[in-house]
């Protein structure tokens, strides 16, 4: 995950706008953003993603 993706994600969360473990609704969120990277990086590293939204830390 690289610094892009991180603040991506923290955007959204910030946003209040959806439950961050609803996945698919972060990626139309992120679509809807113009977050086309975090798009992308969803569909491959999911596991990677919910690790870093329970416990901040990125590999």
């Amino acid at each position: 995950m690289n610094e892009k993706i991180k603040e991506q994600i923290l955007i959204i969360r910030n946003s209040g706008v959806t439950n961050m473990f609803d996945v698919n609704r972060v990626q139309h969120e992120a679509n809807c953003l113009g977050f086309y990277e975090l798009v992308l990086y969803l569909e491959e590293h999911k596991d990677e993603y919910g690790r870093f939204i329970l416990t901040g830390e990125t590999p």
